[in-house]
């Protein structure tokens, strides 16, 4: 089995599947500063509820990112824990391929030459948000980045893609991104360790885990601080 995990936003999210593919149990909390507290419970939980033991798990694969700083360096500092009291492998997926996997299949392809292409969204403050872009076989488009949106943004694909734009980060550009090509399902999807377990799966078979040593979160932006305006002694 693979126990997954996903702190990428506020989201909470853990799950267990099966090395082909069954989903055994998912457990999501939707409340703020959750991770800290709630994880190692719901990663206990979540296995235990399906009737095994931790020591019976496979693999821990956790959402490295993009995401919230905080958020990261929990899910992987905890995915990185286990890993090394278990004698288990890390397998780390994309945080927003993982998003694409939730809503890939319930588009066809675009009507004559035009192709169906996915852009998950994660708010990044501002008019700023990560995002990529996903084909329907789940291939990388365009890769990962800290975009900020304003009304040229996508135009080279969207002159010739229809492109569906999802994720919290998605209602900053519905008011941008006017081109007829720009679709905005009316679904909330959030990261999930629901689809980061099934393309953990697939990276389980394939033997892609990661050194448990120097794996870093993708943070894809550096940490900032502010000073306070007011020092107190």
């Amino acid at each position: 089995m693979i126990l997954s995990l996903d702190t990428s936003t506020t989201v909470c999210s853990v799950a267990l599947h099966t090395l082909d593919g069954a989903l055994l149990g998912c457990y999501e909390l939707f409340t703020e500063r959750t991770a800290s507290s709630r994880l190692t419970v719901l990663l206990r939980d979540v296995v235990t509820h399906a009737g095994y033991t931790l020591s019976d798990v496979s693999a821990i694969a956790v959402a490295k990112g993009p995401g919230s700083y905080t958020g990261l360096r929990i899910g992987v500092s905890t995915a990185k824990g286990l890993c090394m009291a278990l004698d288990k492998p890390l397998i780390a997926i994309n945080t927003l391929a993982a998003m694409t996997g939730q809503v890939r299949s319930f588009y066809q392809p675009g009507e004559s030459a035009r192709d169906t292409l996915f852009c998950p969204m994660i708010d990044a403050r501002r008019m700023e948000v990560y995002c990529a872009v996903y084909g329907q076989d789940g291939s990388e488009i365009q890769p990962t980045s800290a975009t900020i949106l304003d009304e040229t943004s996508f135009g080279d694909l969207l002159a010739t893609n229809r492109i569906i734009f999802f994720g919290d980060g998605a209602d900053k550009a519905r008011p941008v991104l006017t081109h007829l090509n720009a679709h905005f399902p009316d679904v909330q999807v959030r990261p999930s360790a629901r689809t980061v377990g099934t393309l953990a799966v697939q990276a389980y078979a394939a033997g892609e885990f990661q050194d448990l040593v120097t794996f870093e979160p993708y943070y894809l932006k550096e940490f900032r601080t502010t000073v306070p305006k007011q020092r107190v002694n």
